[in-house]
């Protein structure tokens, strides 16, 4: 038991410890870049992989609904990986790589935001190779398309750390801590976008 009990102090200790880190001034950056998104009434999409795409998802549907203002228009945000026959026709057609850029080829609009959520932020490898190299190429698509390129990183922030406009990263070598925090940032963002959509 008492073991148990510590394990779950270090845990949790570790967390607090975390959200002491955040950058606020990143946070701030984050937020202004989906207010001028919504401003221009472009679309943020959103992605990720394994636990992170169920992060994006989430994080898109709050971006949607939760940010709702009387009389003023809605909050464009879309996952890319909501449609598991398109994404699965994609990787069969087109290889892994190129699920989210596939997508972004057809509906994607000069001003349009790519949002992507990522534990290592697209560094490292493993048996499959590089890792979220798919994520990787769907930022590199947003900068070169006339958009913004936003990332939740863990570990050292990886490749999206340097290649995105903002990247938000815990910074600790954890999937557990990485995907428990990712979800308390998105509703940061979320509130606090809320309270700029009702100012404006």
């Amino acid at each position: 038991m008492s073991s148990n009990r510590d394990r779950i102090s270090a845990f949790l200790e570790q967390g607090r410890e975390l959200i002491g880190m955040i950058d606020l001034d990143r946070v701030e950056s984050f937020v202004e870049i989906l207010v001028d998104a919504w401003k221009r009434d472009n679309t943020v999409y959103l992605c990720g992989n394994g636990g992170s795409a169920s992060s994006a998802q989430h994080m898109a549907a709050d971006l949607f609904n939760c940010t709702k203002v009387e009389g003023k228009p809605g909050f464009r945000a879309l996952s890319l990986n909501d449609n598991m026959p398109l994404v699965s026709a994609l990787t069969n057609d087109e290889g892994w790589d190129r699920i989210y850029v596939s997508q972004l080829e057809t509906w994607w609009q000069p001003g349009d935001v790519l949002l992507a959520i990522s534990v290592h932020g697209g560094s490292g490898e493993d048996r499959a190779g590089p890792w979220s190299q798919n994520l990787v190429k769907a930022c590199r698509y947003a900068n070169e398309n006339a958009g913004s390129s936003l990332a939740l990183a863990g570990f050292d922030g990886g490749v999206m750390q340097e290649i995105c406009d903002v990247c938000l990263t815990i910074p600790v070598d954890s999937t557990p801590l990485t995907e428990g925090l990712h979800p308390l940032l998105h509703h940061l963002i979320t509130s606090l976008l809320h309270s700029r959509m009702q100012e404006l």
